[in-house]
């Protein structure tokens, strides 16, 4: 297929509407303050901030940031963990937590999944959120930047060299 019978057939399938909605949305309401980035690091096995931490307040509400299916509610060393499956094959996890959910739990956009704890290492407002995404687990785990999930990135094209 040369490049403009490409154009032509990009062109000629359906947009969404230009008022779709992300299928995600923020795990605390009012729309917190992002307090820490998304810092993958360089190497899978080096240490980074695998998610984004958001500011709030000590037992505020977490919320499902979409439909799914909960695959982990408790503890991990020191801090509550609810993790949540969605259909597209990601994963969301929300830390420190005080969960209200369990395993195997169907869980809806915006349920309480649980209640935000204080002692989240570097956060500098009352409490933090961690909120994470990743597609996959274990070594294949592929982390992303979870406010992608809410349309709020842009993608930069580079040349190619």
């Amino acid at each position: 297929m040369n490049s403009v019978a490409g154009l032509v057939l990009l062109l000629l399938l359906p947009q969404p509407p230009a008022t779709a909605r992300p299928a995600y949305d923020w795990p605390l309401q009012p729309r917190p303050s992002v307090t820490r980035a998304f810092d993958p690091p360089a190497k899978r096995w080096l240490s980074g901030h695998r998610g984004v931490d958001l500011g709030t307040q000590r037992e505020t509400a977490v919320l499902a940031a979409r439909a799914g299916t909960v695959t982990f509610a408790g503890s991990v060393v020191d801090r509550g963990v609810v993790s949540v499956l969605h259909p597209d094959g990601i994963t969301t996890t929300y830390e420190p937590v005080t969960p209200q959910v369990r395993r195997g739990e169907h869980v809806r956009t915006g349920q309480v999944i649980g209640y935000l704890d204080a002692g989240h290492d570097g956060c500098t407002t009352a409490a933090c959120l961690h909120w994470g995404a990743r597609r996959g687990s274990g070594r294949t785990a592929d982390y992303l930047n979870p406010l992608g999930l809410l349309g709020l990135l842009r993608v930069r094209l580079k040349p190619v060299q």
